[in-house]
Formats: C-alpha cells, structure tokens, sequence
C-alpha cells in the first residue's frame, strides 16, 4: 500500500534541490502536488531564515541582537526560549550565552586565529513575545539548523505531497531508510535507521584543528566532543534533535546515557572509542536487516 502511495505522489512531481545553508548542504525532496514550486519556496525559507540567524553576518538579527543587546524578531525569540529551556533541562551544559566563545572557536577552526577560546561568559537573558534582550552574547547555533530545517519540512508537507529535508546530519523524519555516517572516514554506515522521528547528528569528525572542534561544555570550561559521534532521534522536533546530540557529545559517557536515556521521547546512539553505546528503545529506530 505505502509503494502504490508513494508511485502516486511521484505522478505528480518529483523535485529535489541542494544547495549551501548554515556552513553545510541541504538536500531537500518534495513529491507530489506542486513538487516543484513547493521545493522553490522552501529553499527560500531557508535562505531567509539564515540571513536572519546568521551570527556570522553583521546584519542579521543575531548579529544586531549581540551588538546592541536586544531585537524583535519572532525566529530568534524562538531560538532562545528553547535555549533558555534546555539550559534548564541540561543543568547548563547547553547554553546560548557563549556567543563570544563560538565566535572565537569558529575563528580558531576556520585558521583565522591561532588559540581557541579560553574564558566563558554568563548574563540575563529575557524574552517578551518576539523582543528579545540580553547582557552577552548570545550562541544560537546549536538550535538554529535544527530549526531551519523544522521550518523548511513544514513548507514541504501538505495534502497529496510528501517532503524531507537534511542539513548536514540534521533531518525531518525520513521517507525512507537513512544511514549514520562513519566518523573514521569509511563508506559503511554504522546503522541504517528506519523512523518516523527527527534525527540529528553531533560529533568532532567533521570541524576539528588539532584536536579541538566545535563542541564545549561551559560548566566544565572544555572545548571538544568526548565522543566520536552522536546520533539522536527525537519525536518532538528536529530542534530537540540538534540541541540535544550537541549537549550529548560534550558530557562523558556516563552522563551523556544517563541524560539520553531519562528524557523523554528521544534515544540516542553514542560511538565511543569505538565502541556503540545506545539507549534502551534505539533499537526500534533501526531497520532490522
């Protein structure tokens, strides 16, 4: 039934695009009723949502909210109400006041500096409605592609049309069967999942200069994953997915388990030296082969 279901969205249009948002490739995919236009508008969407919570670009929202200390803006008030949330839920080692520490890591990564950050900041961070104020800078980045690409399957979904979206190991539940990248440089994927949650992925593999990449954990003052990877399925939203494999890859493993498997709706599947750590439901994520 789900093949003849899928042979039918296809008779209306197939469309994929791929293109650069948030310092990855996106891979978006509409099947069905205006394929092809639905697929155009959600690039958009995309491209509008980073220009908007780009730190890195001077005119962003982000941007003028660091500068000045305060923004309207309903997408970043989003971002830091949820930031604020998990900060709360993760007993701070998720936390959005380390703008000049990302900043800072980014520039070590990229060789525009020669030391990664040392000093890590705290402030007062408050929202009302869409206007947003602080006293330091702020670190959305961590939410920001988990949200881009909720933002972008919701402009893909509709009556007679099915969407999926993927940013760098960030995706929309999948339409179908998804692999989980190696971190050690390999062809073969860890596990092949087969979920109808959001999935996201964290680990060093990807950005790292030696030894440092760009995971930190501010209530120990570290910088880098403690893992080789992290992949976290989630039913809530692709948002919870990112924010939560970017905690998880920051605590040791005892910690990163105990956090993974005491929160609700989500399981998590860790490598760690080589060695495949999971929560108690991954398993049901995983196709059985």
């Amino acid at each position: 039934m789900m093949g003849s279901l899928v042979s039918v969205y296809v008779r209306f249009g197939d469309t994929h695009r791929e293109f650069e948002c948030c310092d990855t490739t996106f891979w978006i995919q509409a099947t069905g009723v205006r394929a092809d236009a639905v697929a155009t508008a959600a690039r958009e969407t995309a491209a509008s949502l980073e220009a908007q919570l780009n730190a890195f670009d001077e005119a962003s929202a982000v941007s003028q909210l660091n500068r000045e200390g305060e923004v309207r803006n309903e997408h970043v008030a989003r971002l830091v109400r949820r930031g604020l949330e998990y900060n709360n839920r993760t007993d701070g080692t998720f936390d959005i006041q380390q703008g000049r520490v990302e900043h800072d890591l980014k520039a070590f990564l990229r060789g525009d500096s020669d030391t990664p950050p040392t000093e890590f900041e705290s402030g007062t961070v408050r929202t009302s409605g869409s206007h947003v104020t602080t006293t330091v800078e702020l670190d959305l980045n961590g939410l920001a592609k988990g949200y881009i690409v909720d933002r972008v399957s919701e402009e893909l979904g509709g009556v007679g049309r099915r969407g999926f979206v993927s940013g760098g190991g960030d995706m929309s539940p999948p339409t179908g069967p998804v692999a989980i990248e190696s971190p050690y440089g390999d062809d073969t994927p860890l596990k092949i999942l087969d979920t109808d949650w959001y999935v996201a992925t964290s680990g060093g593999y990807r950005r790292s200069r030696n030894g440092t990449d760009h995971v930190y954990d501010p209530t120990t003052e570290s910088l880098g994953s403690r893992h080789e990877s992290v992949t976290v399925v989630a039913r809530r939203d692709c948002m919870e997915a990112d924010a939560l494999a970017t905690t998880l890859a920051a605590l040791p493993l005892a910690e990163a388990r105990e956090l993974a498997s005491e929160w609700e709706d989500l399981e998590a599947f860790i490598v760690h030296d080589g060695v495949f750590q999971t929560t108690e439901g991954f398993d049901t994520h995983v196709l059985d082969t």
